[in-house]
């Protein structure tokens, strides 16, 4: 993805921000290793986040009418143009959040779980699994399930929406469940949100002149978009 800035103010980085300070939020799940140190944080991490976000900019620039919601709608109401982003604005914002829990779910960029390796027999729903089965979870399957999803091939923030509030149905999984679900959940949750309604609060992003967007993917670590130019333009 490559980014056509035509002009924008700046604001110092998170890790900027950071400096000098004796605690960072512990929801982020931060930590100081050393005196001036800060914790690295790990490949998969990042790879899987700044994936989420090519694919939150490729959403938006395809379907302009649920990013002029979200900006004019909630973003101008609950933060203006005069502060950056807060956690605590999430809660404000249920469409903007449904719109990230919808990039996740349509863009998979996880489609199968880490492999797991059962320690006795077991049964699910009639069927045995055998001691020592090696079992990998299809995500997929349930990511775009026609029995759970209204429009489960459609980009459709309404799956995460019940009477104009936030829902989460118990079947959206990115970051997989139980006891072995993803350490950075809350990390990532956390850096989405803020990541994605600061570009949006500061630009409108768009297909360049004379280009259709494609939503087609590009396999590697990560189910990813493939490679696209979009516009940012400042609001």
């Amino acid at each position: 993805m490559s980014l056509g800035w035509t002009s924008g103010s700046w604001h110092p980085s998170v890790g900027h921000r950071c400096r000098g300070s004796a605690a960072l939020p512990k929801s982020l799940g931060l930590a100081w290793t050393k005196p001036g140190v800060r914790t690295a944080l790990p490949v998969p991490g990042t790879e899987t986040t700044s994936t989420t976000i090519r694919w939150a900019l490729l959403f938006m620039a395809k379907y302009p009418e649920i990013q002029g919601t979200i900006s004019k709608t909630e973003i101008d109401a609950v933060i203006g143009q005069a502060r950056q982003p807060a956690l605590q604005d999430r809660n404000n914002m249920p469409y903007t959040n449904a719109v990230i829990h919808e990039v996740q779910r349509k863009g998979n960029i996880i489609p199968f779980n880490v492999p797991r390796l059962t320690t006795k027999d077991t049964f699910v729903d009639g069927f045995l699994i055998p001691k020592g089965t090696i079992m990998v979870t299809n995500l997929t399957s349930v990511m775009f399930d026609k029995n759970v999803w209204e429009t489960p091939d459609t980009f459709n923030p309404g799956h995460f929406l019940k009477d104009g509030q936030f829902w989460k149905s118990e079947y959206f999984m990115p970051f997989s469940i139980g006891k072995r679900s993803c350490l950075g959940e809350v990390l990532a949750r956390a850096e989405l949100f803020l990541f994605f309604t600061s570009l949006l609060q500061k630009f409108t992003f768009q297909a360049p002149p004379d280009t259709t967007l494609s939503l087609k993917v590009q396999l590697g670590i990560t189910v990813a978009p493939q490679p696209y130019k979009i516009c940012a333009v400042p609001r």
